[in-house]
């Protein structure tokens, strides 16, 4: 099925191949350094997948009372909870779900805290997103230590005691165990008079851990010499490394507009179906077809919803392009599906999933009823 004639268009296929490839990544670090690690759903929440992910990873960790609960209905494991705010109405909901809760700021913590120990339910472990006030995050949109961020606790707002029993940090984008090393330098040297105190350290996500040059044994060195240092459990929570290369995105041309170059319009949209080409921004691949000028036809993909900025981007391929012609976009399994949009209407793409074996399974398509139902 090499031109994907046999999908819905657009598509999401995932990999569970790949999956499995990254998932034996993951748990070599986890059998290597005793660290525990688990899935960011908001990174990637394909739920038909999970029972392959959960005989690997420890848990789960969800950004809001939804992801909450799908995490608990569909995944076993760790449930932990971490988002820049909680209501009234959340806490009462997330208390029966989860293990350990997260608080992004000093002020939730005191109006929560005695709630949470007073709960009466499994005991649920508490922690502090912390701000070391320093990130090599090169995008700002995506730099929570930029100034006047509004994530996490910088170490003179904490106050002189602290009944909790771990922090969290999340400052990482896409990046190798350099960065990490670099960053846990800065975090021991402002906390240092905190982390001995503490049960466990999450180091939150961003670690590119199943990309082809990531220095796998320097990270399992740096937690191992953490651990030393403060014998605590540490977590890594990546989103991105789960599903790294274990998607495409398949769209059909729908029209070719003469200009120069020529526009290409598909059947799907960078800003509804993968804003992050947008928001990066960045120019994803496509499956045999090369930058503008490395081959001898040439096109400016855009999307097909109104908003004019909807490129995609300027490729180039062996033969002229056709109407209904497919095309597979590259790493579309991260942050693509949790992101998508009904904006103009358009159809979000199906969900189709290889087999190990090889079979595909269309999982799921939407239409009308999923843009009506969304509305009111």
């Amino acid at each position: 099925m090499n031109d994907y004639r046999e999908l819905p268009s657009p598509c999401y296929l995932i990999d569970e191949s790949i999956l499995q490839r990254n998932l034996a990544i993951l748990q070599s670090v986890q059998h290597r350094t005793g660290a525990r690690i688990l899935l960011a759903l908001k990174g990637f929440a394909m739920h038909r997948v999970f029972p392959l992910i959960a005989e690997t990873l420890a848990g789960t960790t969800a950004s809001s009372l939804n992801e909450a609960k799908l995490g608990r209905e569909h995944f076993r494991g760790e449930l932990h909870a971490c988002a820049p705010a909680y209501s009234d109405a959340d806490i009462d909901q997330l208390l029966p779900l989860i293990d350990h809760l997260v608080f992004n700021s000093i002020s939730q913590w005191h109006r929560f805290r005695d709630r949470v120990a007073a709960f009466d339910g499994p005991a649920i472990s508490v922690g502090l997103r912390i701000n070391p006030e320093y990130s090599e995050v090169e995008t700002s949109i995506y730099d929570p230590c930029c100034p006047g961020s509004r994530l996490g606790i910088r170490a003179d707002q904490l106050p002189p005691q602290l009944d909790v029993d771990g922090f969290h940090f999340h400052t990482m984008c896409e990046q190798n165990a350099d960065t990490l090393e670099r960053t846990l330098d800065i975090v021991e040297r402002k906390f240092a008079d905190r982390i001995d105190a503490l049960r466990w350290f999450n180091f939150g996500g961003g670690h590119h851990i199943s990309r082809a040059d990531y220095d796998v044994d320097r990270l399992c060195r740096i937690i191992e010499s953490f651990r030393r240092r403060h014998d605590l459990q540490i977590y890594l929570e990546p989103g991105e490394a789960i599903a790294l290369d274990a998607g495409v995105l398949v769209g059909s041309v729908l029209d070719i507009v003469a200009g120069d170059p020529a526009q290409v319009i598909l059947d799907l949209s960078a800003t509804a179906h993968m804003p992050d080409v947008l928001e990066m921004p960045y120019r994803p691949e496509i499956r045999h077809a090369g930058t503008a000028g490395s081959k001898p036809y040439a096109y400016r993909l855009g999307g097909n919803t109104c908003l004019a900025g909807d490129r995609i981007g300027d490729y180039s391929f062996d033969r002229p392009l056709q109407i209904g012609d497919r095309l597979a976009f590259e790493d579309m399994a991260h942050y693509t599906m949790v992101k998508n949009t009904t904006f103009n209407g358009v159809r979000l793409p199906a969900i189709a999933l290889r087999r190990i074996e090889g079979d595909i399974e269309i999982v799921r398509e939407f239409g009308y009823e999923t843009y009506r139902d969304r509305l009111s």
